[in-house]
């Protein structure tokens, strides 16, 4: 497998050229039935960091071994709708496949000017109906939880509610909030008694009157993900929504913090084919590939993000599963993000917020 880190523009024939063979550890692969190809290869986007070592072990040696074909990983753009849309619409193909989240997804498929995406052609194998689409097939999942400080709360009750993250007279501590209203407007609805079940869709004047009473007390407003992680390392704040990965990060460094996954949001990422591209029917075959547990399961030795087969738990040390956002103990009063209604409502949502940050 290689990995590059790709930035706007280059060619896919400079970009192949430039590519280095990274490290990875083969996983010893099922029979799949499929053909050897050798000689053959797929460009995919994915986030890189934790999911190079994780997705190398997991799906991109055993593809290559089982298959012949080779699957270059390339650190793409955080949120690649518009890169994508570019390739397809002037068929310069830098990637042949990406992993997006369901949003993203959702973006892509519902395009003014047509979906931007094919269907992947795998039944669920396995995975939850509820996650998988015709052309989303999901390989993890994650939650939006908050972290906090246990040396903020020695001798005290711990938070362990939205409701108590915006407690703040019960639960002092310095806050930290995202500055993006995906995630902190279902964040601001919980807090304030909306069941979850009637969170969709947003009621917005709700939500931006209860962020009315936390506003003040809300010392930073996060952009990133690496940035959770540190101030939640630091104690710059002592409670901080973010990605459970990013929480963890900070607890297997050594610092006193907790997670609290009660009413988490959950959400997914899965390949995805990208439509018109030269090489759709190779993607698919790696797509199908991905959907084994014991490969979903292997992972999670390097992502704390949690397989969507339910089988994979099978393959997980017990200790590590407790640490994962779909095990059944956490996945249980999760809460699963609406992504059809963020990718209506985005722009004028965001807006809004916006407006409501300065006000």
């Amino acid at each position: 497998m290689s990995k590059i880190d790709l930035g706007q523009g280059p060619s896919r024939r400079r970009f192949l050229g430039t590519a280095v063979v990274g490290a990875g550890a083969v996983f010893a692969p099922a029979v799949w039935g499929l053909r050897a190809q050798e000689g053959r290869r797929i460009v995919v986007r994915d986030p890189g960091g934790p999911y190079t070592p994780g997705f190398t072990l997991a799906f991109y040696d055993p593809f290559k071994k089982a298959t012949g074909i080779e699957v270059v990983g390339v650190v793409g753009q955080h949120d690649p709708i518009a890169y994508i849309r570019s390739m397809v619409e002037t068929k310069n193909y830098v990637w042949d496949g990406a992993l997006l989240n369901q949003m993203s997804h959702d973006v892509l498929m519902g395009s003014k000017s047509g979906p931007l995406l094919e269907n992947h052609g795998a039944s669920a194998g396995g995975i939850p109906e509820k996650f998988v689409t015709p052309s989303f097939m999901p390989v993890l999942a994650l939650q939006t939880i908050f972290g906090y400080r246990t040396d903020a709360f020695s001798g005290k009750t711990a938070p362990g509610s939205w409701a108590d993250f915006w407690n703040v007279k019960d639960f002092p501590g310095r806050r930290s909030l995202r500055k993006a209203p995906q995630d902190t407007l279902e964040q601001a609805l919980l807090a304030d008694g909306v069941p979850a079940d009637k969170l969709y869709p947003l009621d917005l004047d709700r939500a931006f009157k209860s962020l009315d009473r936390l506003k003040r007390d809300v010392q930073i407003w996060w952009t990133g993900g690496a940035q959770t992680s540190q101030l939640l390392k630091t104690r710059e704040v002592d409670l901080c929504p973010t990605w459970n990965a990013r929480a963890q990060t900070v607890i297997d460094e050594g610092a006193p913090a907790k997670i609290v996954f009660n009413q988490g949001l959950l959400g997914t990422e899965g390949f995805c084919v990208i439509k018109g591209g030269p090489k759709a029917d190779l993607v698919r075959e790696f797509i199908a590939f991905t959907r084994d547990p014991q490969r979903q399961a292997a992972y999670t030795q390097h992502l704390s993000y949690g397989p969507v087969h339910p089988d994979a738990y099978k393959f997980i040390d017990a200790e590590r599963a407790k640490t994962l956002p779909t095990s059944p103990e956490n996945i249980r009063s999760a809460v699963q993000i609406d992504t059809k209604y963020w990718a209506g409502a985005q722009d004028a949502v965001q807006e809004r917020f916006n407006a409501w940050l300065l006000g």
